[in-house]
């Protein structure tokens, strides 16, 4: 059996010298690729890093060293010339933590004051900003070797289990996130507790920089970033705009027969009504404002608001309830430009949003449905998906008496008919608990899609009613739900998932026509109309380049079908068909290929 790492103790990871005689009441956490025993590693790991970058650079200071999804990364600073590491420096760093590994050194906790630890680093001043954010009391810190930081834990209890890591690369970082502080480097890294897992994991990002939704995107012509006109605002071409124009529609009908109703809010609303909303004390940082005629607004980062508004418009009866409103509501959100990723996190994007308004009775059903629709949409596009229930973060609105009816709704919801889920303590809307969707892409990696939010909260901040059976005023419950998430990071995900090779029903250009000589043009022409009336986006490669440069870029865009066209073609009336999802071809009829597309058309159904 492997050794023991650390425990597990009131549902928190604690090393072994911090468990002294406690044992029997904790769980052992053994060295191998567990969630916790990876947490423990890859903590200890940032500190080796840490070591060889100051047995390298003698004059580094560091800022923090947490984990993060997947391995850890720290903040520091080379020196005060502020140097700046590179991609090729990440060879000489790792040879030193193998060495210093070897040295078999153990890890070893220190506890002390504040004020002593303060004293002990008077001559570093990133580690005095640490000591700032660091509530008055015991302090720990971590020493290992000839290097010691200050640090909660929890780690291994000596370097020797540091064998199978990576460095990943560098960035840069400012100092607490402010970007009015200094720049500091940044280098990520990854650790496993045996070299085949690190190597899978290796190989996996490797395949993850060919499948890169950034460079398909330029490969596909389907999006762009242009400086000139901002950071995280993606120009949509017109391949991308089909793509999202698709996937607008089928949704669009998928809502309305599922009895949602259309609208639209706008983007900008006084400042005032943020205020109402609790926006503006618990997500001002989030927003852009700006004022007009005196008067401060907000733009919108959200849709719930303008939806409550739709809602007054109105007197609502229990025989109304639930109202579904639905809208691909562009939205606004302030984030640092460090942060930006492709269409990951961008400043603008549009979320398939909906808010149900319901009794609250109605909770449970309509959580219900919700997962239905979206358990239909997810296998449509191949993915599998977790459940998670996220509670009430630090930063709420609401009573605790609030939050606890509107978790215990999800739980219900979930429990009675045998859903899975986990459990994501703070994870919470900071106006009420949620269920997180978190699919799998081809490459195992989760992405959060999906919410749906129980707010008991906003319609009693915004006095929403209903008239119920006995003529008497109540309460509605509001259900904030999206799917997709949003429009930009679904496609994103959905390009990386697929490596390019969208679904035919969403496929910018469904079938590329390559006639092999201007004479074939006007066969081309009617095939494309022909397909035009069914609702297939076509083209026809007929520029003055050789047919296999056609080809070949009807393949680079990933397009599904390409149609060869010669002689025998035109008077036959059929198709040499290349198919590239199926890796086939085949010659048939013009009907019979009429026939094939209106069936893959059809295949998909929410």
């Amino acid at each position: 059996m492997s050794e023991i790492i650390a425990y597990k103790l009131n549902n928190e990871i604690v090393d072994t010298q911090s468990i002294a005689g406690r044992e029997s009441q904790a769980t052992p956490i053994y060295f191998d690729n567990s969630p916790d025993a990876l947490n423990v590693i890859r903590h200890s790991c940032a500190h080796l890093m840490a070591q060889a970058i100051l047995s390298l650079y003698p004059s580094a200071k560091f800022f923090v060293g947490p984990n993060v999804e997947d391995g850890f990364y720290y903040d520091f600073r080379v020196d005060e010339n502020g140097t700046k590491l590179n991609e090729e420096d990440l060879k000489a760093i790792e040879k030193k933590m193998k060495e210093l590994a070897e040295q078999k050194n153990d890890i070893i906790k220190t506890c002390s004051t504040k004020a002593a630890m303060v004293a002990k680093f008077a001559n570093d001043d990133l580690k005095q900003e640490v000591l700032k954010r660091i509530p008055d009391g015991e302090v720990s810190s971590y020493s290992q070797g000839d290097f010691e930081d200050l640090c909660r834990g929890p780690h291994l209890p000596n370097t020797k289990f540091l064998k199978f890591f990576k460095l990943m690369r560098v960035a840069g970082a400012y100092l607490g996130g402010d970007e009015k502080r200094e720049m500091l480097n940044r280098i990520y890294g990854t650790a496993y507790a045996d070299k085949e897992s690190l190597k899978d994991y290796l190989q996996m990002i490797e395949e993850a920089k060919k499948r890169d939704h950034r460079k398909l995107g330029v490969e596909m012509k389907l999006f762009h970033f242009d400086e000139e006109v901002g950071g995280g605002l993606a120009l949509w071409l017109p391949n991308g705009g089909r793509l999202r124009s698709k996937l607008e529609q089928l949704l669009y009908r998928a809502h309305r027969e599922r009895g949602y109703e259309p609208v639209r809010g706008p983007e900008l609303l006084k400042a005032d009504v943020w205020r109402k909303s609790g926006h503006y004390a618990n997500y001002k940082e989030n927003m852009y404002f700006t004022t007009i005629d005196e008067t401060e607004y907000g733009i919108k980062p959200m849709n719930c608001v303008g939806h409550i508004k739709v809602y007054q418009t109105d007197v609502r009866s229990y025989r109304d309830l639930p109202l579904k409103f639905f809208e691909y509501g562009v939205v606004h959100r302030n984030e640092l430009s460090g942060a930006l990723h492709g269409l990951f996190r961008v400043r603008e994007f549009a979320q398939d949003d909906s808010h149900i308004f319901c009794m609250p009775d109605q909770i449970k059903q309509n959580i219900l449905d919700i997962l239905s629709f979206n358990d239909a949409i997810m296998k449509s596009f191949g993915f599998t998906y977790d459940i998670e229930i996220s509670t009430r973060p630090e930063k709420a609105i609401g009573n605790d008496e609030i939050w606890d009816i509107a978790t215990k709704a999800l739980k219900d919801a979930l429990d009675e008919n045998g859903i899975k889920y986990g459990i994501d303590e703070g994870g919470g809307a900071f106006y009420g608990p949620k269920i997180d969707i978190k699919i799998t892409d081809a490459l195992k990696r989760k992405w959060q899609c999906g919410t749906i939010q129980v707010d008991f909260n906003l319609p009693e901040r915004f006095d929403l009613g209903y008239i119920d059976s006995n003529n008497e005023r109540k309460r509605p419950v509001m259900l904030h739900r999206a799917l997709l998430g949003s429009f930009e990071r679904f496609v994103g995900i959905l390009l990386e998932h697929t490596a390019g090779e969208l679904p035919f029903f969403i496929a910018p250009t469904q079938v590329v026509i390559v006639p092999i000589s201007d004479t074939h043009n006007d066969y081309a022409k009617k095939i494309a109309l022909e397909l035009r009336k069914i609702n297939v986006d076509s083209e026809i490669a007929n520029k003055n380049e050789s047919l296999n440069k056609r080809i070949r870029t009807a393949e680079k865009q990933r397009v599904p079908m390409i149609v060869v066209l010669g002689d025998e073609e035109v008077k036959n009336e059929t198709i040499a068909l290349r198919d590239r999802q199926a890796r086939t071809q085949s010659q048939m009829s013009l009907a019979d290929f009429v026939k094939l597309t209106k069936e893959k058309l059809s295949e998909v159904h929410f």
